[in-house]
């Protein structure tokens, strides 16, 4: 038996696997592991394994750069190729030329794997959402100008927001090329100073739609410095352009109304203003003329004439009360006088003398005692009416007579 080396034994047995047909073009079901991408040369390696076994895989890079989705770890995959020996390491392997994804299609992965990376880098962040000016004065619209889309904006804008200029874009909707053109339609219309943007198209089946799932267009929306409003007519799939747009709309008809307002509403609102603002500007005039009176009373007040006025009545009213007083005053030393003399009037000897008593003088001196008289003297009695002389025929000592 000759001796054989290892190589010899690695192509005879890479010769006897490329030789069965039954490992040429294979179909081989499962999930990838260890997967490993060298951006440098472009080759993918990874492992297929089940829930059993295991084999080695390689990718190389004419047929990976054809594949419309990234692998990753866990991913079930369905691999076509065939089956032949790595001759430096003995090792047969799975030499792939094409993918599927198990159980999706490979645009529906490409497509969530996009989203997830997207999202990953914050287009989708609400904090990022701008909101939409209130009275816009230009409105761009950036969808084909063959198309239906546009002629909805224009009728819905010219109807409901004819204040406003319409600054339409034609740009690829669909199609190979087609986000590359929607890309330039959104710079067009920003560079044009819209104040915001709708961008978007009729209804159509996904494979219409692919260009708002373009991550150049997802770019393009995000990096406006405008709002964007994305309408791509469909409700039931929301695309990228619509995660990424600061509003989405339904339809482009539902987007000219969300980006301007109803011109019915502005009137309503003006004449809503007018109305608080002559509301308002009466009832300033009003307190003013309120403060105008007040401030007039004031000085009027203040006024040299009018304080000699009150000068002259406040004099008045105290002459009034210096009289008042002087009155109560004279009354009271009446009344005091009164008083007095009553009581003088009921101590005089006169008042005794009306009462039948009557006092006798000794020339100028009253006598009180009868022993300072003499018989024959003349004496002068004194009466309360006038008074008489007479002359002494008798004198009794004791008062009693005896």
């Amino acid at each position: 038996m000759p001796v054989i080396t290892v190589t010899q034994i690695n192509r005879y047995i890479g010769s006897v696997l490329k030789g069965d047909r039954r490992l040429q073009g294979i179909m081989v079901k499962g999930e990838i592991s260890n997967f490993v991408h060298y951006y440098k040369s472009g080759h993918m390696y990874f492992t297929l394994k089940d829930s059993e076994s295991s084999v080695k895989a390689v990718m190389f890079s004419s047929a990976a750069s054809r594949l419309k989705f990234s692998l990753e770890d866990g991913m079930s995959v369905v691999c076509m190729g065939s089956i032949n020996v790595y001759e430096r390491d003995g090792q047969y392997q799975l030499y792939v030329n094409d993918i599927i994804p198990d159980g999706a299609g490979a645009e529906s992965v490409k497509l969530e794997q996009l989203k997830k990376k997207l999202a990953k880098d914050g287009l989708f962040d609400t904090a990022h959402k701008r909101p939409l000016p209130l009275m816009p004065k230009k409105i761009g619209a950036v969808t084909s100008l063959r198309g239906a889309a546009v002629r909805d904006i224009i009728n819905v804008l010219s109807r409901r927001y004819p204040l406003c200029e319409i600054y339409a874009v034609d740009a690829q909707v669909q199609g190979e090329g087609a986000s590359d053109s929607v890309c330039r339609g959104i710079m067009r219309a920003e560079l044009a100073g819209c104040d915001v943007i709708i961008v978007g198209r009729g209804g159509g089946s996904s494979e219409d739609l692919s260009a708002f799932n373009a991550e150049n267009v997802a770019y393009a929306i995000y990096n406006c410095k405008v709002p964007v409003i994305s309408a791509v007519g469909h409700e039931t799939d929301i695309s990228i352009a619509d995660l990424v747009a600061d509003l989405r709309a339904p339809t482009p008809s539902a987007a000219a109304e969300l980006s301007a307002p109803d011109i019915n509403t502005i009137y309503e609102r003006l004449d809503s203003l007018e109305r608080r603002a002559r509301t308002g500007v009466s009832a300033v005039f009003d307190r003013a003329s309120d403060r105008f009176t007040a401030v007039k009373s004031r000085l009027a007040a203040q006024s040299p004439e009018n304080r000699l006025k009150l000068a002259d009545e406040r004099i008045d009213s105290l002459g009034k009360r210096c009289t008042a007083a002087y009155e109560r005053y004279t009354d009271r030393l009446f009344s005091q006088l009164c008083e007095k003399a009553a009581k003088l009037d009921s101590l005089s000897p006169l008042k005794v003398l009306s009462r039948g008593y009557s006092l006798v003088y000794s020339g100028e001196k009253l006598v009180s005692d009868s022993t300072v008289l003499s018989e024959g003297d003349t004496v002068s009695i004194r009466f309360g009416n006038g008074q008489a002389e007479a002359e002494i025929k008798k004198i009794n000592g004791d008062i009693n007579g005896r």
